[in-house]
């Protein structure tokens, strides 16, 4: 009998003794569970020899996702997630005692030294996530709410049925636009995550603010009543886009989130994840601790119900957001984590198992 408490059928047969750390992942761990609610677990594994030394074969993690929702990492990858504040390998770090299903001692080490891992890149990464469950909130809330009546038409955006740019000419220039576009972007691939997500984030505000596409058509010296016509062509060509992806959507929602969507609005099992996100982000970059274990989980679960309204949760998000700026000036975590030490750490979790 394995120790891992599901069935692991893939070609990894060394996964189960290897495992060196597997939690309750999810609601169950954040005790906002309902009887419907999956099991999800998360964890570590440090595979055989030969894939340390070797070529051919590589490991990043093993997923399950019938009977259970489970992923294990590779202790490199983990690391390298958790140096990042990545939310979900921070929570597996810190999750109460009676959610860890499986520690060896190496596993013992490692959640031994789970405050190395935190610094103030948790300001962008729990609230990266946070505004990527409220950006899909409000557009699905629009759709519900002020669904579109029907495909765009050209003449709505003041064009003619029939173009009066070439194919040819309409595509050279929204090429040439690009190209210039893409003179300006700025690479930022280098950048750790946490910090390519806040510039991200900051760079897409400012293009916005300026039109980016009219300042790159402007800017290689397009004629202006050109660069209007080609405007309203790319308006009329996002609007098409928009009407796709809304009726993709109506097509394949997840039959649960619609009933909420339905009922309430908007999807408050994405607002619980939200708020409880953002809450975390303060507890972390303002106390230095992770409460996975939430101590408002009856909160969250009425959230959940639809205790509060779509404009309540949206002012909430905003305010919360902003407040976290105060807190990183003043906060107790490092800029970054020491990663010469978690290089150690690492190394002395894995000669444990070479």
């Amino acid at each position: 009998m394995g120790r891992l408490p599901f069935v692991y059928q893939g070609n990894l047969p060394w996964l189960d003794e290897r495992t060196i750390l597997l939690v309750r992942h999810g609601s169950h761990a954040y005790g906002t569970a309902i009887a419907t609610s999956d099991l999800d677990y998360k964890g570590v594994a440090i595979p055989p020899r030969p894939y340390f030394l070797g070529f051919h074969q590589v490991f990043e993690q093993a997923e399950l996702r019938e009977p259970v929702d489970a992923v294990i990492y590779d202790i490199r990858k983990f690391f390298r997630l958790a140096c990042e504040c990545n939310p979900s390998i921070i929570e597996a770090l810190h999750t109460a005692p009676d959610d860890v299903v499986v520690s060896t001692p190496a596993g013992e080490r490692l959640r031994e030294s789970a405050s190395l891992f935190l610094s103030r890149k948790a300001r962008h990464t729990f609230s990266g996530y946070a505004k990527a469950q409220l950006k899909r909130i409000k557009g699905h809330y629009s759709w519900l709410m002020h669904p579109p009546e029907g495909p765009p038409t050209r003449a709505a955006f003041g064009l003619p049925e029939t173009s009066t740019l070439s194919p040819e000419t309409r595509d050279a220039a929204f090429a040439a636009i690009q190209k210039q576009l893409d003179r300006w972007q700025v690479d930022l691939s280098a950048l750790e995550p946490a910090a390519r997500i806040a510039l991200e984030n900051t760079l897409a505000e400012r293009w916005a603010a300026v039109d980016a596409w009219k300042l790159a058509a402007n800017h290689i010296g397009l004629d202006a009543n050109f660069i209007e016509a080609l405007d309203r062509e790319r308006r009329f060509k996002a609007a098409q886009r928009h009407w796709q992806q809304y009726l993709e959507w109506k097509a394949h929602r997840n039959p649960a989130r619609a009933a909420l969507e339905e009922k309430y609005g908007f999807d408050t099992k994405h607002a619980a994840h939200l708020v409880r996100l953002l809450r975390m982000a303060h507890e972390i970059i303002g106390e230095g601790r992770v409460l996975v274990r939430r101590p408002d989980a009856a909160e969250l679960r009425a959230i959940r119900d639809g205790a509060w309204s779509y404009e309540a949760l949206v002012e909430y998000a905003e305010r919360m957001d902003q407040a976290l700026e105060s807190l990183v000036e003043r906060s107790p975590l490092p800029h970054s984590p020491d990663r010469v030490a978690l290089d150690r750490l690492c190394i002395e979790l894995v000669e444990m198992y070479l």
